[in-house]
């Protein structure tokens, strides 16, 4: 079952700033977590219920590290909607 450890970063792009500044903010979890999971963890540990959770896979790039070929990890990426007044700290990585 998922948790808060699960939530790895909330992301800070050019995209992402973008987008906070109409209440959303972008969250990178492992791939376990699920949208109702991921509400139930914002209540439980920050006390709001997002108005709206949008998710998407990311696949982990196959990269070369001394010509050893490698995979970082897949991710899973939340577009959450947070309520008026709400804020999540800063959490994760």
């Amino acid at each position: 079952m998922a948790d808060i450890t699960d939530i790895k970063a909330i992301l800070y792009t050019e995209k992402s700033l973008s987008l906070q500044e109409n209440g959303t903010v972008v969250i990178q979890t492992s791939t376990r977590m699920t949208k109702n999971r991921l509400k139930e963890v914002l209540k439980e540990y920050f006390g709001f219920t997002p108005l709206k959770v949008n998710s998407m896979r990311v696949l982990g790039k196959v990269k070369r590290f001394k010509g050893i070929q490698g995979k970082r990890n897949d991710t899973k990426k939340f577009y959450v909607q947070l309520p008026e007044g709400a804020q999540l700290e800063n959490i994760g990585a």
